[in-house]
């Protein structure tokens, strides 16, 4: 089948699920303390309507597939989601992004169903900060559940993200760098991007990538790693070879350029970028009985019209109405 291409030429090969827009977090950087209104469980995409979409984009060339939420982790049975899309022929590489509370509980069933790369979000490592944060005093039972994941040689190596806050995240800094030398994680730092709840996004409030580089290189010397295309992170290596940290500077140095993803939200609606203003909806077609080639149609017309890049910073700049809760990471 032809491969899946935008208008501006980029080959599409990344997909982002969402399976729920639930979460046992309300990090501020994401949903307003009383939370959201959820979907109705009706609105939310079966797993087997997931793994179909999954089907059709994948013979499409779309071979790596990311579940996210929300929280994954609360979506009921989501190990048997997992093993339904690890067995599709057409997913290379499967992955999560997770807060990490429940996977003291869950790594073992994820590994097993076949996950195969594990990221962590993770702002701070001190109690009090990361309730801060999180407003969840939720710490110790990430930590443990990082601890039961990394028991597991398959799925290593394992990411931590950390949002990168100017005023927050300059304190986190040091205990960072020592868990990535010391540990099998690999520690990221995400510029804080416009998708909060509480519209509290504010340019000045970013910590850039180049600032903590700096400020990590001075702790202990950085050596750069060739960044693969589409790639999100720019990765360093410790120059004495203890370990490995990264940067994702979609706000200072984006990368939309070589932008390969696409993603699906809970309520199955096709969003070609992060900062969409518009979606399609593949709910109601599927539902409505529609054929995988006119669902591939559909596809096909809506990533013909992938924004060229995210405008933030710029003048005219609108924030999406969804927060990163509701469209997935």
């Amino acid at each position: 089948m032809e491969p899946l291409r935008d208008g501006h030429g980029r080959l599409i090969g990344d997909l982002r699920v969402s399976v729920t827009d639930r979460c046992n977090f309300r990090c501020q950087y994401c949903m307003p303390a009383e939370g959201l209104p959820w979907l109705e469980r009706s609105e939310v995409l079966s797993f087997e309507e997931i793994t179909r979409l999954v089907e059709v984009v994948g013979e499409m060339g779309v071979h790596d597939v990311r579940l996210t939420g929300g929280e994954p982790l609360v979506r009921r049975d989501f190990p048997r989601l997992v093993s339904m899309l690890a067995a599709l022929p057409s997913v290379h590489d499967l992955s999560v992004t997770t807060n990490g509370f429940l996977l003291e509980r869950d790594a073992e069933a994820l590994v097993a169903a076949g996950m195969g790369r594990f990221n962590v979000s993770l702002d701070s490592l001190q109690r009090d900060r990361f309730f801060q944060l999180a407003r969840r005093d939720a710490l110790p039972q990430v930590l443990r559940g990082l601890e039961r994941l990394a028991e597991f040689p398959e799925a290593q190596p394992i990411k931590i993200n950390a949002v990168a806050i100017r005023g927050f995240t300059e304190e986190e800094v040091p205990a960072f760098v020592e868990l990535a030398r010391q540990s099998p994680y690999e520690v990221r730092f995400i510029e804080f991007m416009p998708l909060d709840a509480d519209h509290g996004w504010r340019s000045e409030s970013v910590l850039t990538g180049g600032e903590l580089r700096e400020l990590i290189d001075a702790l202990h010397p950085l050596e750069e790693i060739e960044r693969e295309p589409s790639a999100t992170a720019r990765v360093y290596r410790f120059a004495d070879g203890h370990g490995r940290i990264g940067f994702i500077n979609p706000v200072s140095e984006p990368f939309c350029a070589d932008c390969n993803r696409i993603r699906l939200t809970a309520d199955g609606r096709l969003r070609t970028c992060l900062f969409s203003l518009n979606e399609t909806d593949l709910r109601g077609p599927l539902r409505d009985g529609a054929s995988d080639v006119e669902l591939e149609q559909i596809i096909r017309d809506a990533v013909w019209r992938k924004e060229l890049k995210h405008h933030i910073g710029e003048p005219g700049f609108i924030q999406p109405e969804r927060t990163m809760s509701a469209i997935g990471g």
